[in-house]
């Protein structure tokens, strides 16, 4: 798809019922929007060609039995900071790891079942990680915000 594609207002509105319940059919949304499933369908379709949409399932931590949610900042020493980031998102208890600037090199967001879970996952996996220098943990006490339709779709044709 060419690059000028731009997202238009009615590709907003079908974003949004998608994002209302991503499980509604292409009918359901062309009703509540007064257009034809053909139409919806259409739509949904060029934008996920153009690299603009992807449609994904998302679960609830705790639904599956995950009651620490634990960020963790590491400095690197001794290795690039994107092999130790590869290395480290690759454990199944880390669910995003983000290169990052300032006092640490490496941000982790990790989930466990439950606290006894922290030392083995701090002193047996992770730090046996070359290049692996500090680890600074921050335990989440409360969800504030927790959102994964982050790439917004406004009016200033951002997708």
């Amino acid at each position: 798809m060419s690059d000028d594609f731009t997202v238009d207002e009615i590709d907003r509105a079908i974003v949004a019922e998608l994002r209302k319940n991503g499980r509604a059919t292409n009918q359901q949304i062309a009703n509540q929007l007064g257009l034809t499933a053909a139409t919806v369908s259409t739509r949904i379709r060029r934008m996920e060609d153009a690299d603009k949409l992807r449609v994904v399932a998302v679960s609830d931590f705790s639904a599956h039995g995950y009651n620490v949610l634990m960020e963790l900042a590491i400095e690197v020493d001794g290795r690039p900071a994107s092999k130790v980031a590869a290395e480290l998102a690759e454990f199944p208890e880390c669910f995003a790891a983000h290169l990052v600037t300032g006092r640490y090199d490496i941000d982790l967001l990790v989930v466990l079942r439950d606290f006894s879970e922290l030392p083995d996952l701090i002193l047996d996996k992770f730090s046996k990680v070359k290049g692996v220098r500090s680890m600074t943990p921050g335990i989440v006490v409360d969800v504030v915000k927790y959102q994964f339709d982050v790439a917004p779709i406004d009016s200033r044709g951002i997708a």
